[in-house]
């Protein structure tokens, strides 16, 4: 396997915990396929100024600990999964019926509010009454929406010990899959694209934040 290649698959699974092994699981080829497909991405200035309409929201969301001390979401990794997901638009609902800017389940967004809303985090814009009996309606809503995004991120960061290709299983696939619970991603091609997409755009996003920096400094 190329250095490249093993590298960025080995990036994507430590973002949000110490080193782990890539576990073997079918379709492993197809991940590597996709994972290359858009490792050099570049993100426009379009693209760029959607997602920094919410900027102040994913920064408030990700401050929050949710399932660790100290062990919070990456601000940038939401970005790339919203792009992946939606492109950033609030009003996206996809064939199956995902919702919003993270693309979520009504069902999956229900569940997670109602955990949320018996919580003992008060959050200043999504009340504990709201969370607590969520609509298909309130997914459109960017607050909603990105903390729920937070939220179950989170939570799968939690159950699959930081590995990402088993967190983004999880978000894409569903968290009670037969493939998680053996310790391997979702063999389905939509959720590789998924996990290369999100990869590549996390990495973009992290280069650009960098050259941002190197040039205040210059």
């Amino acid at each position: 396997m190329p250095k490249q290649t093993l590298k960025s698959v080995l990036f994507l699974l430590t973002i949000c915990a110490g080193t782990v092994l890539l576990t073997p699981a079918s379709g492993y080829s197809q991940l590597i396929n996709s994972v290359n497909k858009y490792k050099d991405v570049n993100l426009s200035g379009e693209r760029l100024n959607k997602i920094d309409r919410y900027h102040e929201l994913i920064e408030y969301f990700t401050g929050f600990t949710f399932f660790q001390p100290r062990h919070k979401v990456s601000p940038d990794f939401i970005r790339a999964l919203i792009l992946a997901e939606s492109d950033a638009n609030p009003r996206a609902i996809s064939c199956k019926n995902a919702i919003g800017l993270g693309q979520i389940i009504p069902s999956t967004g229900r569940e997670a509010g109602l955990e949320l809303s018996k919580g003992t985090i008060d959050f200043h814009n999504v009340s504990r009454a709201r969370l607590s009996n969520l609509s298909k309606e309130d997914l459109y809503d960017p607050a909603v929406n990105i903390l729920l995004t937070c939220y179950l991120i989170a939570k799968y960061n939690y159950k699959f010990n930081g590995q990402l290709a088993l967190v983004l299983s999880a978000w894409n696939a569903g968290e009670n899959i037969k493939e998680l619970k053996q310790g391997q991603y979702a063999p389905h091609q939509e959720t590789h694209e998924l996990i290369g997409k999100v990869n590549g755009y996390y990495l973009c996003l992290l280069q650009q934040k960098k050259t941002r920096l190197a040039d205040r400094r210059g």
